[in-house]
């Protein structure tokens, strides 16, 4: 961490005392000094990791290829509409082909899960269960399966369906039906463009028949996946991906998503209150990182979950083909271990809202319980804790539950993070913060909650940052007061994270690079972040997938900002807090002393070449002069720049990009920058 951040905390500390309190400087013409001698910890790639859980269908719909809501049949098929959509998950339902009583959900042999829907046959008259609002593509391929079980007097069709002529459809006729389940291959090509294609299941003859299982998926899927979103999620290289939760995981049991993916049960997720198919589990995520080029970051259930089910993860995840486990991870396909570094013990277990939320006396037992058993089998492995320090328990309430009072105390029962160093060193690489600002919203520390606030665009974009430098400033005290934190480095990862409430507007971008600077400022502490959630990057619906501005803003500072930070300075230190210190508000505004703009800078890792971006938070065009130390550069350089319209500019799906990354070439580097940007200049060293 460079040292003019420091002598800030001391000037901010002096300044404010009541609310309301807030000074700057305005210098005649604004410098920035940027001195490429004076470096910083180098950016990890892990800074710009994301984070998937199974929260509706982000990871179901957004990255999974399936096609069909419900395929193993929670809900019983019926006509009725007395099972709504959840907000989490709208739900596309099965319904008769045929009267009700013609479908009957049999608990005496069930395929997968509880139920499973038996058919009766009358006839020549079909009888059957039918998905209606599939999109389709002409000339588009698609493909999948179905399990089924009858008697040999029956014969099932099935039909993929794209109009309402006799003559617009595709059907598979399966006519060797057996009394045990069996599986079929699906294949079929649609002829026309809809948006509530159909797949129509159906038998005739006598007897009955049961379906156990059926799939539909675009035939181009890459094991499963998308290659749509994926292949846009690539593009950022992200370096890391947390999975499966986030709140998803305390009520989540591994060993539900493992194995024949259609013999998975389909579960109910209390904790957002949908449907989880279990088709995407940990071999799955695995495929998935593969296909992403990132890291896997697996967090085990230390909610309604035991150490021995976490223990036995890690074996399936890296243990040998003489494990238990690992034996298992090899009948399902997946001989080699996987040899996953980064593992994640519980999620906001201090939170009302989590299941299997206990005291902080408690789990610090249980933190390392987890830790004990999950080393034992890997000792190799990296063990993240899951912390929240006094600005997360004050903004959340949490600390009010435990103390009765809104501000976290330094070793309180309301400081969760000072806890687990305090009790759980052993078992701690990485300590994890989540933060989650509130569009237009601050929290006031006098009426404990969040209230409505009026604020510039400036200082609205500044609030994910400064929620960053509450987690530098605790952990600066945790030294302090923490003697076993001066003996063993553990830097924080901010495993959550985005500005809650706020669409993704060139405004956000602006907000998101600010605090990647924020933390590129203090990577001497912060060395990893996976931002909530990876979907959150592009547009996408059932067909099509873009760029939103956030995973433009990802993708640039990826593909071009460097990974050595380097000091800037300048004449215009940033305002002192508006607000009493506390809770959402550090002792020290966050930015660089370059007040308006945010300034950052980094070597490239052979440093060759010199990137500086700069953020314009302001609706005006902003002039300054750059003076560069240490650095010798050769002349003129490269420009990214994304900018737009005005704050509200955003992109969406079958529309002209309203924001765009753009690059310009430079003699030499520009003495203003336009409003609402983000500027990324790179120098080639002479």
């Amino acid at each position: 961490m460079f040292r003019h951040g420091i002598q800030l905390v001391l000037v901010a500390a002096a300044v404010v005392s009541c609310a309301g309190a807030q000074t700057m400087f305005k210098p005649a013409r604004l410098t920035v000094t940027i001195d490429a001698s004076k470096t910083g910890e180098p950016i990890t790639k892990y800074i710009y990791g994301q984070f998937i859980e199974h929260k509706g269908d982000q990871i179901n719909k957004g990255l999974w290829a399936e096609m069909l809501d419900d395929r193993k049949f929670f809900y019983p098929v019926t006509s009725r509409d007395d099972q709504q959509s959840t907000p989490q998950q709208p739900r596309i339902r099965w319904r008769p082909v045929g009267p009700d009583e013609s479908v009957v959900m049999d608990r005496e042999r069930p395929y997968v899960g509880d139920h499973t829907p038996l058919i009766k046959l009358e006839g020549a008259t079909p009888r059957g269960i039918q998905q209606a609002g599939l999109a389709l593509r002409r000339v588009k391929a698609y493909m999948g399966r179905i399990v089924l079980a009858g008697e040999p007097r029956g014969a099932v069709a099935v039909s993929l369906i794209w109009g309402p002529d006799p003559d617009d459809r595709q059907t598979i006729q399966i006519k060797s039906l057996r009394r045990d389940y069996e599986k079929y291959p699906l294949q079929f090509t649609a002829g026309a463009n809809t948006q509530n294609g159909r797949l129509e299941i159906t038998g005739t003859g006598e007897g009955s028949f049961h379906v156990g299982a059926v799939s539909l998926m675009p035939a181009d899927n890459i094991h499963g996946f998308r290659p749509d979103t994926t292949g846009l999620l690539k593009q950022l290289k992200s370096g890391i991906y947390r999975f499966p939760g986030g709140n998803f995981v305390s009520n989540h049991d591994w060993h539900n998503a493992i194995g024949d993916p259609d013999r998975r049960p389909p579960t109910w997720d209390k904790a957002w209150k949908a449907v989880q198919p279990n088709d995407v589990g940990i071999d799955e995520f695995m495929i998935l990182c593969e296909l992403l080029g990132v890291e896997p970051y697996i967090t085990v259930n230390a909610g309604l979950g035991d150490a021995r089910s976490a223990a036995e993860l890690v074996e399936y995840a890296n243990g040998s083909l003489e494990t238990p486990m690992g034996k298992l991870r090899a009948a399902n396909g997946h001989p080699a271990p996987y040899n996953i570094t980064w593992w994640g013990i519980g999620n906001e277990i201090y939170a009302s809202w989590q299941f299997g939320n206990m005291p902080l006396r408690q789990y610090v037992n249980k933190h390392n319980m987890f830790g004990q058993v999950m080393r034992r089998v890997d000792p190799t492995i990296k063990l993240l804790a899951s912390g929240a320090s006094p600005d997360e328990m004050a903004v959340t309430r949490n600390s009010f539950r435990f103390t009765s009072r809104i501000l976290a105390e330094y070793g309180s029962d309301a400081d969760w993070t000072g806890g687990l160093f305090a009790k759980c060193m052993d078992y701690i690489d990485v300590m994890t913060e989540h933060l989650y600002p509130i569009n237009g919203q601050r929290f006031d520390i006098l009426q404990g909650k969040s209230i409505d606030v009026q604020e510039s665009l400036v200082e609205w974009a500044r609030r994910p940052a400064n929620r960053v430098r509450c987690k530098v400033e605790h952990y600066e005290e945790y030294r302090k007061r923490i003697p076993a934190l001066r003996g063993k480095r553990v830097p924080i990862n901010i495993d959550e994270w985005s500005y809650s409430g706020a669409r993704p507007t060139l405004k956000l971008a602006l907000s998101y690079a600010w605090m990647f600077h924020e933390m590129f400022r203090h990577t001497g502490i912060i060395t990893m972040a996976n931002h909530t959630f990876a979907n959150r990057c592009i547009h996408y619906n059932a067909t099509d997938a873009v760029f939103n501005t956030t995973g433009l803003l990802f993708k640039l500072y990826r593909d071009h900002f460097g990974t050595i930070p380097v000091e800037v300075t300048g004449n215009s230190p940033q305002p002192t807090p508006k607000y009493p210190v506390g809770a959402d508000q550090p002792r020290v505004n966050a930015g660089s002393p370059t007040y308006p703009l945010d300034v950052a800078a980094a070597l490239s890792a052979d440093r060759k070449s010199l990137t500086v971006a700069i953020v314009n938070p302001t609706e005006a065009a902003q002039d300054f002069t750059v003076t560069i130390k240490g650095f010798e550069v050769s002349g003129g350089g490269r420009l990214w720049r994304i900018t737009g319209s005005d704050a509200n500019a955003a992109n969406a799906l079958g529309q002209k990009p309203q924001v765009e990354v753009v690059e310009i070439p430079f003699s030499e580097l520009p003495k203003t920058v336009p409003p609402v940007s983000i500027s990324l200049y790179e120098l080639e060293r002479q």
